[in-house]
């Protein structure tokens, strides 16, 4: 049999006497941040490459938190928006306005009672400081009907996009994000007719982008900023790819593609006289291996000699939806019994009444099931979900089945274990029913 050697690693900020902690502290499944981990990611994204100044802006959908959210703010990091809500949140966190940029497919409209009974419609929000960024002619068209002879940001949708799979490709002619860029001239029109300043030019390609499509795409970004005169900032998104599995591509280098960019730069200034901003808009790589998830094994089953073994943990689409959504890699890793060495090739799915909802799924193909090599489990083995610290509580199913919430526990710098979110209970998805 097989090693452990060959297996994928448990995360390094956690060992099985840590895990059986966890468990028995705060029951299964339960989410756990590395406070030091997100801590040495942020410090790699304000190391990033820049001539005129650099603002990293958490892209906050990835894990919306506040005790993330807080110690990003303290690190010096700014704040990427997804809706109105979103930016409320940051505010509630107490973030405030001047650091927090909102990029949103929908408008946030004062009509809709949704954002005006949570204070955030655009107008609440403009208000507390909040940047708009409008990423249609449509949007940059209401904005300046309500704040005409203001300052804005526009998002461009250049030529092409790239992700870790379609379903997070967000540019090129497939993608709905952002003004086109032949548009240009038509961003102008309406920023003339308003009399609005286009200060920040802003685009994003899509999550764990190939390194150098990343690069092409800010060369080519550059170039749009000649079109926009009053343009001070370039904010070129994030998506930096980062490795879960130990088949996943490496790593995007921050150092390696912020070099190009730098010069770019550099070169602009030398040519224009403006000296511009650089923005970066890093998610993922920031949360997303700071977090595990320990779930328990409930029940083995199998389907005969030429099937499969499927160990069926307390958790799934309820604490990790990318495995469904997207066929996602995540490392699986089982604390063996008694730190036996015994392997075997298994099946791990979640506990939702849905066949998609697996764990070692095929890369790229949801609903497709992919064994792996595991330690042996049993009945009560602990199975630790690797890399959920990215769109796993953020872009989880929440409430499929009715399974209440997971706890969410954070280890801080010194060893100590906290809680940081309750456990959910039934009753919590019941109250808002009449």
């Amino acid at each position: 049999m097989p090693t452990n050697n060959t297996l994928e690693p448990m995360p390094r900020f956690l060992d099985p006497e840590l895990c059986a902690s966890v468990a028995e502290q705060f029951g299964t499944p339960t989410f756990i941040y590395d406070e030091a981990s997100l801590m040495r990611r942020a410090d790699e994204a304000l190391a990033f490459p820049n001539p005129h100044g650099l603002t990293v802006r958490y892209a906050m959908k990835a894990n919306p938190h506040r005790q993330i959210l807080g110690l990003f703010d303290s690190m010096g990091l700014a704040i990427d928006a997804s809706s109105g809500f979103e930016a409320r949140r940051a505010l509630t966190a107490g973030i405030t306005g001047a650091k927090i940029l909102l990029t949103s497919q929908e408008f946030p409209d004062p009509s809709n009672d949704r954002y005006r009974k949570d204070d955030a419609d655009l107008g609440m929000l403009i208000g507390e400081g909040v940047l708009f960024n409008a990423s249609s002619l449509h949007q940059l068209r209401e904005y300046g009907r309500s704040f005409p002879d203001s300052e804005v940001s526009v998002r461009i949708n250049p030529s092409e996009g790239s992700g870790h799979s379609m379903g997070v490709s967000v540019g090129g002619p497939t993608s709905s994000f952002g003004t086109w860029h032949e548009y240009a001239s038509d961003l102008n029109d309406i920023a003339t007719e308003y009399g609005l300043k286009i200060i920040r030019l802003h685009t994003h390609i899509g999550s764990g982008s190939d390194p150098d499509t990343w690069s092409q795409v800010a060369e080519e970004s550059l170039e749009m900023v000649r079109h926009f005169p009053d343009v001070q900032t370039l904010n070129l998104g994030g998506g930096y790819k980062v490795s879960r599995v130990n088949d996943d591509p490496p790593p995007t280098d921050l150092e390696v593609i912020g070099r190009p960019v730098k010069k770019a730069l550099e070169d602009f200034r030398g040519e224009t006289g403006r000296a511009l901003g650089l923005e970066i808009e890093p998610g993922t790589f920031l949360v997303a291996n700071a977090s595990a998830l320990i779930s328990r094994v409930v029940d083995i089953v199998d389907t005969g000699k030429d099937g499969h073994t499927f160990y069926k943990v307390d958790s799934g689409m309820g604490e990790n939806m990318r495995p469904a959504m997207y066929g996602a890699q995540h490392p699986v890793f089982i604390i063996p019994k008694d730190g036996s060495k015994n392997t075997e090739r298994a099946v791990v799915v979640g506990h939702n009444c849905e066949s998609s909802d697996l764990v070692t799924v095929a890369r790229d193909t949801p609903g497709d099931i992919a064994p792996r090599e595991l330690n042996t489990a049993f009945i009560g083995s602990l199975a630790v979900v690797g890399g959920v610290g990215a769109y796993g509580v953020s872009m989880a199913a929440k409430g499929y089945n009715s399974f209440p919430e997971a706890p969410e526990v954070m280890i801080d710098r010194s060893g100590n274990l906290r809680m940081i979110s309750r456990p959910g209970r039934l009753i919590d998805l019941l109250r808002r029913e009449v």
